[in-house]
Formats: structure tokens, C-alpha cells, sequence
């Protein structure tokens, strides 16, 4: 029997990284680890999986190394390179390289945003072979059993830029996140913050408005990160309107119009 299935185990450790679970996720993610299995995190920006991860990390009691992918993200970046360091060439690992070695969680967020190279040099770390080459050093490391590898995207927004290969995709097992349930998000608001339920019950209605509105064509919609931000506001003692837009308007939109829309919907709840 795996720890979060006895009922006898404090769901939610005061040592731990805070994380409200909303589904069966704790569950999957220690079967995934004890069959050493690659795991894909899908759902949109700021939904917890990054705190998911970090809170199964500290769970498990594994270090964890995360990397936050973007366009110019090498191969080279992640595996290591050599450095000239007081007149001699030495090696140095990149955090992929650390993460093999060390039997750490290794975290690549956004993976989709990495160049294809970077795609290339994983593959060998998720099937059975659990290896990784680092051909400017021709050396080849066999990951222990305590390494796991997890990947992140948001499929809404990589829609027509970049996507992952079906290929690629194959070699995970998945986990789809999403924005809570009302309730749960509610929780998970208060529970990080420390805000009056009350508070986060009314952040969490203001962010089911803006997301139900596709006529505000906003890029992103309001993630549970930013009504957490605008709570940490209130509870710092900052009016409610004031931190909604601080904390949820300005970093939605630049467009006047569509700012001032959503400050309605903020006077209206608020």
C-alpha cells in the first residue's frame, strides 16, 4: 500500500510544500514514480502543477531540479559543457545531467518551448533504457531508480505555435490539470493565503466571470495564481478593488477598454 492511500496519513503534512488536491493526483504520481515512469503535466498557466510538483518532491523526500524552458533552451544548456577555469578545460553538468546523477525529480517546464535538440537528448531517460548520453564527454549515465522525469505545457497556448510530437507524447504517462471546482478553489485560496474564506469565495466568483466572457479576447485567463496574488493583497491589508487590479486586471490586459470591463466586474463583486 502506497502512502496516500491509507487513510490513516495526514493528507496535507504542515512540512510539506501546501497543495490542495482536487482529483486523484497524489495517487497517480507515486505509482508513476515507483514504476519509473515519465510523466506529462498538461493544463493551463497558473494551475498548480509547478506546486504540484514541488510539493510530491518534498513528499516523496527526493531533491528536485526544475527547469523553466524557453526558445533558446539547448541541449547543451541542460546536459553540461566545457569551461576553461584557471587555464584548464573542465566539464560541467547541466541541471539535467545533476538531476541523472543525484537520482533527483527533474522538472522541465513548458518543454514545448524548448529547440528540438532538447526534445532529442530526453528521449533516451524515457523508455526502458532510463539513460542519458552526453556525447561531448562520451560519457553515458544510467538514471537510478529514485530519478523521475516531468514535463509541463499549456496546450491552450501552444495551440498553433508548437506542440509537442505524438511521438514524444507517447513516451509519458498524462495528467491534465485544470482550473478547481469553485469550491476547491475557493479552499485552495484561502489555504494558501490565510485570507477570510468570505474573500476568497468572492476572488474566485470574479475569476469564474472573466472566464466564462470570450468576448474580452483575452490572451490568458485569470489563473488561480493570480486571484492567490490579489488575496495575499487583501490580507496585507490592501482594499479589495485595489488588489484585484494589481493582482488579476493588470496582468491580463493592456487594452483600456477591456481593463475597465473587467474593474466592472471587480466593483460588482467586490
Amino acid at each position: 500500500m502506497f502512502p496516500f492511500e491509507d487513510e490513516n496519513v495526514d493528507p496535507q503534512p504542515s512540512s510539506l510544500p501546501w497543495y490542495q488536491p482536487v482529483g486523484d493526483e497524489l495517487v497517480l504520481f507515486e505509482h508513476a514514480y515507483r514504476q519509473r515512469l515519465p510523466l506529462m503535466i498538461k493544463g493551463p498557466t497558473g494551475c498548480g502543477k509547478s506546486r504540484f510538483v514541488e510539493h510530491m518532491a518534498a513528499r516523496l523526500g527526493r531533491p528536485l531540479i526544475t527547469v523553466a524552458a524557453h526558445d533558446d533552451t539547448s541541449a547543451t544548456d541542460l546536459l553540461g559543457r566545457w569551461l576553461i577555469r584557471g587555464g584548464e578545460t573542465v566539464w560541467q553538468d547541466g541541471p539535467v545531467t545533476r538531476a541523472v546523477r543525484q537520482g533527483a525529480i527533474l522538472y522541465i517546464d513548458e518543454v514545448a518551448e524548448a529547440r528540438p535538440d532538447v526534445v532529442v537528448a530526453l528521449h533516451p531517460l524515457t523508455d526502458h533504457r532510463r539513460s542519458l548520453y552526453l556525447d561531448r564527454c562520451d560519457e553515458e549515465l544510467s538514471a537510478p531508480p529514485e530519478f523521475m522525469l516531468i514535463v509541463s505545457f499549456n496546450p491552450g497556448y501552444q495551440r498553433s505555435l508548437k506542440e509537442m510530437k505524438p511521438s514524444t507524447r507517447q513516451r509519458f504517462i498524462g495528467l491534465r490539470f485544470d482550473y478547481p471546482a469553485p469550491e476547491l478553489e475557493a479552499r485552495i485560496v484561502s489555504g494558501e493565503t490565510g485570507v477570510e474564506p468570505s474573500v476568497a469565495k468572492r476572488l474566485v466568483a470574479l475569476a469564474a466571470k472573466v472566464r466564462s466572457l470570450e468576448t474580452l479576447g483575452l490572451a490568458e485567463l485569470p489563473s488561480t495564481r493570480l486571484l492567490v496574488d490579489a488575496a495575499l493583497l487583501i490580507r496585507s491589508g490592501l482594499g479589495a478593488r485595489a488588489a484585484c487590479r494589481a493582482g488579476v486586471v493588470e496582468p491580463l490586459t493592456d487594452d483600456p477598454d477591456v481593463r475597465d470591463g473587467l474593474m466592472d466586474l471587480v466593483n460588482l463583486v467586490f
